[in-house]
């Protein structure tokens, strides 16, 4: 394998791809798969005395810059990068400049690449099933055009707005998400934000997070922008990461949406990693905007004090009677973009799971396939995702039978435990009182 990088950088790659190969061969199922708490950087797991940006190849963090990159000056996070195969190094330092030419590489160059990065960190064989689940539809005060739910165009779309769904409804489509395989069960309500609501609806999230954590699931929500406090009381109740996508680069991002801006968002994402929970943050590709603005998109992430625990990456799901199903200038992404985007997302951010989210549905298991040996590793099941549909769950079983995959078990296989918090088990004791029909023991 001759790769850009010069013979010496070949070789290293056609190692690690003979290694990787060699993994899905062995089906090791523990093979190069570090702790959950581990795949989470020193910002999120909030460990005293630990350096950002200093993050070894397991990402293990609070190694001295010099030791980790063979000797550094400079920035907290500037560390030494001799190849982008190389995927030793997790660092926060990269330039806008630097991303574009791993963007711009020949796709197969690129591929390999990303496959050697992505096999010196995870089980190549394993993806990850997630669930995600609408617990409220319809009425967001936001106007992002790319969305259904923004109260602003629901005439055109039709979608009437719902009421927050109760929490033994949820619990049970928890138990059936996991009976089917999905070990992370993510929850999304169209809000801008929890203080929108008030206190109870987000007391009853609350009771939601606690009850399916305690089932051994890993926990995601997404409920727009958040304060200090409700991204505290989140990660009490369990929450093991929080969704929250800059969707874009942020030149493009006031043609996205025109009631909050980008720092509203990197605000919400600063607030949950202080919190200790994980963060997943991704966007869209395919909503008109350029290769430089995934680029940028890419950026954003990368340099973040540390790096998103998960990455969506989802295609454009043109919804009828949004603004941008009407935009002639807004166009599916083809396949193999979606894969080049998989790919640098794996180089630039070599630990954090990178997944296949809205619009799967239009790949076949040869797309989907390239998009795994590019770095993508998690994947949303189900046959419907908020409001746009999905890859039913008996396809991905073939797709995975086919392809010879394996589930990635909750939190590495790790098995934390759990305590339900006092206050949530007497919510959760007084919801299921309600429930009850009068009389009923």
């Amino acid at each position: 394998v001759m790769l850009s990088t010069g013979r010496s950088a070949g070789r290293a790659v056609a190692g690690s791809i003979r290694a990787t190969v060699a993994r899905f061969r062995a089906g090791d199922a523990m093979a190069g798969r570090p702790a959950f708490s581990a795949a989470l950087p020193a910002a999120h797991r909030g460990r005293p005395g630990e350096r950002k940006g200093a993050v070894d190849t397991h990402g293990r963090a609070g190694q001295p810059l010099a030791a980790s990159a063979g000797g550094v000056g400079g920035l907290v996070g500037s560390v030494r990068h001799s190849s982008a195969a190389n995927g030793s190094v997790i660092r926060t330092n990269w330039t806008r400049e630097q991303i574009q030419e791993i963007y711009d590489r020949p796709l197969m160059t690129l591929i390999l690449e990303a496959a050697a990065v992505h096999g010196r960190h995870f089980n190549p064989r394993e993806v990850q099933k997630s669930t995600l689940l609408s617990i409220k539809t319809g009425g967001c005060p936001e106007t992002c055009t790319y969305c259904s739910q923004s109260s602003s165009w629901s005439k055109e779309t039709g979608l009437k707005a719902e009421k927050l769904m109760d929490l033994d409804s949820v619990f049970q489509m928890a138990l059936r998400a996991k009976e089917s395989g999905s070990t992370r069960f993510c929850m999304g309500a169209a809000w801008r934000g929890p203080s929108q609501v008030g206190p109870k609806q987000f007391e009853r999230v609350l009771d939601m997070v606690s009850k399916v954590r305690g089932l051994g699931m890993e926990v995601c929500t997404t409920l727009g922008m958040l304060t200090k406090e409700q991204a505290d009381k989140l990660k009490v109740a369990g929450l093991s990461c929080y969704n929250h996508n800059v969707d874009t680069s942020p030149e493009y991002y006031p043609k996205v949406t025109s009631s909050r801006n980008y720092d509203d968002r990197l605000d919400t994402l600063e607030k949950v990693r202080d919190a200790g929970i994980g963060v997943c943050s991704g966007g869209i590709i395919g909503m008109g905007e350029a290769p430089e603005d995934r680029v940028g998109m890419l950026h954003t992430l990368a340099t973040l004090p540390a790096h998103p625990e998960s990455v969506p990456i989802n295609t454009l799901v043109a919804v009828e009677g949004t603004p941008m199903a009407k935009d002639p200038g807004v166009q599916a992404p083809t396949a193999l973009e979606l894969v080049r985007c998989v790919a640098t997302a794996r180089i630039v951010m070599p630990a954090s799971m990178v997944r296949l989210s809205a619009g799967r549905n239009s790949l076949s298991y040869a797309e989907q396939c390239l998009c795994f040996l590019a770095g993508a590793n998690s994947i949303f099941a189900g046959d419907t995702l908020l409001t746009t549909p999905n890859v039913e769950v008996d396809d991905d079983a073939r797709m995975f039978e086919a392809l010879g995959l394996v589930i990635k078990p909750a939190f590495d296989g790790a098995d934390p435990s759990f305590e339900i918090p006092k206050e949530r088990q007497e919510s959760i004791e007084l919801a299921g009182l309600r429930l009850k029909p009068c009389g009923a023991q």
